[in-house]
């Protein structure tokens, strides 16, 4: 099967207090979906073809770089949609309450650390809170790079990850990401970290 674009959980518009609609459908059916097809045209008639995209990401090392830039962009995307969420915001409770208490003291120290990540990325990149064996850390990864792939500076279980390239808030925000980080917390969606929390534990 070849990869896909998966559908958003709600509507282009539906994040408007943080991120504008345009820049919601651009994002989604302009720069997700050119991963997307290029990653099935890196992949298409190679020994790499039909295998699952976490499969390539953990190996992404021994692939060309076609694949690691674009499958990363695919899964880093896929993945983004999910933390995003009218519902969302505020402070999170239940497992990963627990765990950003455990790891990082509070909640607020949490925001810190992960909003200094983000914004200390130079140029375009992602900021992550990983599950590790040693419980939950904040990292950020260059590019489309993420923190399965065995590139990865910091190994992990991505289960937040926020987009700081410049085409994930330009158009509202123009050069001022602090605004843009400031804003994702109104609508990250803490069910689906809790979820994926979970799953990796």
């Amino acid at each position: 099967m070849a990869f896909s674009l998966p559908d958003l959980p709600y509507d282009y518009n539906a994040l408007d207090r943080a991120i504008d609609a345009q820049t919601m459908e651009i994002h989604h059916t302009k720069h997700h979906n050119t991963y997307v097809t290029k990653l099935n045209d890196a992949v298409s008639g190679t020994d790499h073809e039909g295998k699952a995209l976490e499969d390539l990401l953990t190996g992404v090392s021994a692939l060309p770089v076609g694949v690691r830039n674009n499958g990363g962009g695919h899964y880093n995307h896929s993945m983004f949609w999910q933390m995003l969420s009218p519902n969302g915001g505020g402070a999170p409770d239940g497992a990963v309450a627990d765990a950003i208490n455990a790891a990082f003291g509070s909640f607020d120290s949490f925001r810190e650390t992960f909003t200094n990540a983000a914004l200390g990325r130079f140029g375009s990149g992602w900021a992550w809170l990983i599950q590790t064996p040693a419980g939950l850390k904040v990292t950020s990864t260059p590019n489309q790079d993420n923190p399965i792939m065995d590139v990865a500076e910091d190994q992990g279980t991505p289960v937040l990850g926020l987009d700081v390239w410049e085409h994930a808030y330009y158009l509202r925000y123009q050069n001022r990401r602090p605004d843009y980080v400031e804003a994702f917390w109104d609508v990250v969606n803490w069910d689906e970290v809790n979820r994926r929390l979970q799953s990796a534990a």
